[in-house]
């Protein structure tokens, strides 16, 4: 741990709504990162989520296939191995992941572009387990955006209305062993900004997650056991101006002695509703933050999906 994730102990919220606000505020101007320690999400409901992640990669691969959702930009179900790229970057990740989506009611709205998430038999505690995980992320999501929201001023339920029914995702990352040397110029996951509002991870107690600071310098994320990492997605970059910055990160290859051993993450990307228009905030703007144009959500999103190649252009 460096001096730069000093861990905010969510307690804090209950004692001090406005100083946990600016010790989380604070750490986001500085890293785009946070780690908070003592979190509301049941140890049990993230240890069902990890059995059934593993139980679902062990899956022979013809299977897994069966919930191929390239046809979607990946935005639901399983993509394979070495398909998704970092912005800008040829070589492919070395990862193969699941997503979980919202699940909305019959006559919502939104069905049009959000797609129901498929169920996987195969794994019998597998809908259970993950659905579990994203209810308990997408509700403590939205507390931190309410101390996002004192943080920047703004009345703290500023941002319930605007993330209540957000194509938010649930990924179930994991990371084969490197039992062969990797491809050169391949990372486990290429340097790269979340596109969304902000991320909440577990699984960052493995190391290879690092951070770049401002100052150019890579830095170790390595919470302590029972803390999420939290991050500014762009979404939150756009809409604040660039106050609350969205940071370049990475997942490194391991170390020999670690590379023999897979990886699971599992992050929550938090987004907006996807009619919400993403517009600098005008106290940001006053703050010396740089506006760019507004855009819908879902607008925002397809321009990223097809710059990290889930998208055909």
């Amino acid at each position: 741990m460096t001096e730069y994730f000093k861990p905010v102990p969510f307690p804090l919220w209950q004692e001090d709504k406005l100083a946990f606000a600016d010790a989380l505020g604070q750490s986001f101007r500085e890293t785009g990162f946070a780690v908070i320690s003592d979190h509301p999400v049941s140890q049990d409901v993230i240890d069902a989520n990890l059995e059934a992640t593993k139980d679902f990669f062990a899956l022979p691969e013809e299977t897994k296939l069966k919930y191929d959702g390239r046809e979607g930009g990946g935005q639901r179900g399983y993509t394979a191995f070495g398909v998704e790229n970092a912005k800008g970057k040829a070589e492919a990740d070395l990862k193969e992941f699941w997503h979980t989506g919202r699940a909305l009611p019959a006559d919502s709205p939104y069905r049009e572009t959000m797609a129901d998430t498929p169920a996987v038999p195969e794994v019998p505690d597998f809908d259970q387990a993950t659905r579990g995980l994203y209810d308990a992320l997408d509700t403590f999501g939205r507390q931190l955006l309410r101390a996002v929201a004192l943080h920047l001023k703004l009345e703290e339920s500023w941002f319930e209305n605007k993330v209540d029914v957000g194509n938010s995702i649930l990924r179930l990352l994991h990371y084969p062993p490197q039992t062969n040397p990797p491809p050169e110029g391949s990372v486990r996951a290429g340097a790269h900004e979340d596109i969304n509002v902000i991320t909440l991870l577990l699984g960052a107690e493995e190391a290879g997650l690092e951070v770049k600071h401002r100052s150019g310098k890579w830095l170790a994320v390595s919470p302590p056991p029972n803390a999420l990492v939290i991050n500014c997605g762009d979404m939150l970059q756009r809409l604040t101006a660039g106050v609350l910055p969205s940071t370049t990160h990475r997942v490194v290859n391991p170390s020999p002695e670690r590379s023999r051993f897979p990886r699971y993450s599992t992050p929550f990307f938090l987004h907006f509703n996807q009619d919400v228009m993403i517009e600098a905030l005008p106290g940001c703007v006053a703050e010396g933050g740089k506006a760019e144009p507004p855009i819908t959500a879902q607008d925002y999103l397809m321009e990223r999906l097809r710059e990290i190649g889930l998208v055909k252009a």
